[in-house]
């Protein structure tokens, strides 16, 4: 068997509040929204949005320490979800699940707050 690699690495600013629940076994997932950053031969830049996971303790930290806004690395692996809604279509969606989230801001003893100068997503 050929040996196969899923790796997601991401440097961006995260672009919705995280959320975050838990499992009916009690573990933490928390999901947010990352903005990053492509930039064009025109010199114009486009935001790609990518949707990622994280899970347990460091879901946990993520939810308290990080805000909209913020700058943060994600290191993780691709994962393909597919369900249809109560009207028949068939919906997919692409997450990344982190498996290692660096904090690039600054920690202010919980979430910063927004002072309405941030320049989304970059």
């Amino acid at each position: 068997m050929s040996r196969t690699i899923n790796k997601v690495e991401l440097l961006g600013r995260v672009g919705t509040e995280p959320e975050m629940r838990y499992t009916r076994g009690g573990t933490a997932v928390t999901q947010l929204r990352l903005a990053t950053e492509r930039r064009h031969k025109d010199g114009e830049t486009t935001a790609d949005w990518h949707s990622v996971v994280v899970w347990g303790k460091q879901a946990e930290a993520v939810n308290e320490y990080v805000g909209k806004g913020d700058r943060i690395y994600v290191s993780g692996r691709l994962a393909q979800n597919s369900w249809e809604t109560e009207d028949g279509q068939r919906r997919h969606r692409t997450e990344t699940h982190a498996s290692e989230v660096v904090f690039l801001d600054p920690r202010r003893g919980g979430k910063q707050e927004q002072t309405g100068d941030e320049d989304m997503p970059f």
